[in-house]
C-alpha cells in the first residue's frame, strides 16, 4: 500500500513521503493562482480543477487553503469565506447550504502523540463529514473524524472535537451544546 492509499484508508502514514510532498507542491501553486485571481470565473475555473467535487453555487473566498484539495466535495449553495483553511489529507464531505464563517480550520490529519513518531513524519487522517444547513461561525476549529448533523450551528471560536448532532448550536472549547433549535423559523 502506497503511503498516499494508507493516508485515504486512515491507517498510519508518512506524511513526508516524496509522492504526498510533491502532490502537496502543485496544490500549493494551484490555490496560489486561486487566490490571486481577480475574476470570479478564473476562480471557479481553478476551483473546478482543485476541489473533489463543487456543487451549483458555490462560493469559495479567497484566500482559501487546503492540502490536496481533491479530496473536498462541497454541495450545492455552499458558502466559504475568506480564510478558510482545510487540510484534506481524508475526505472532507460539505453538505447542501453550508455557511462556513471567515478564518474556519477544518482538519482531518491527526499527528502521533509520541514525539519520536511525530519527527519520523508518522500521521493518521480521518474523515470530516458536514451535513446539509450547517452553519460555521468564524474562528471555529474542526477536528479529524467529526461528523455535524443537518441543521447545526456551530458558534465563533469553538473547537469541535466530537460529533454534532441534529438542529442544536454548540460553542466553546470543546464545543457542547447550548441550545437546541426548533424546526421553526427563529432568528
Amino acid at each position: 500500500m502506497t503511503e498516499k492509499e494508507k493516508m485515504l484508508a486512515g491507517e498510519v502514514y508518512n506524511c513526508l513521503d516524496a509522492e504526498l510532498a510533491a502532490e502537496r507542491r502543485l496544490v500549493k501553486a494551484r490555490v496560489h493562482t486561486f487566490n490571486t485571481a481577480t475574476e470570479v470565473s478564473e476562480q471557479q475555473a481553478i476551483l473546478q480543477t482543485l476541489l473533489g467535487r463543487m456543487g451549483q453555487n458555490v462560493v469559495i473566498e479567497p484566500p482559501f487553503y487546503c492540502s490536496y484539495g481533491r479530496h473536498i466535495s462541497i454541495g450545492d449553495h455552499s458558502y466559504l469565506n475568506f480564510g478558510c483553511t482545510i487540510l484534506d489529507n481524508n475526505e472532507v464531505w460539505l453538505g447542501r447550504h453550508v455557511m462556513v464563517g471567515p478564518s474556519v480550520q477544518i482538519y482531518t490529519a491527526t499527528h502521533a502523540l509520541s514525539a519520536v513518531a511525530r519527527n519520523r513524519g508518522l500521521e493518521t487522517a480521518k474523515k470530516i463529514v458536514i451535513k446539509d444547513n450547517v452553519w460555521i461561525g468564524g474562528g471555529a476549529i474542526i477536528l479529524p473524524g467529526v461528523v455535524i448533523e443537518e441543521n447545526a450551528v456551530i458558534g465563533a471560536g469553538a473547537v469541535v472535537t466530537r460529533n454534532v448532532a441534529a438542529n442544536t448550536v454548540v460553542a466553546g472549547n470543546p464545543a457542547r451544546v447550548i441550545r437546541t433549535i426548533s424546526i421553526e423559523f427563529n432568528i
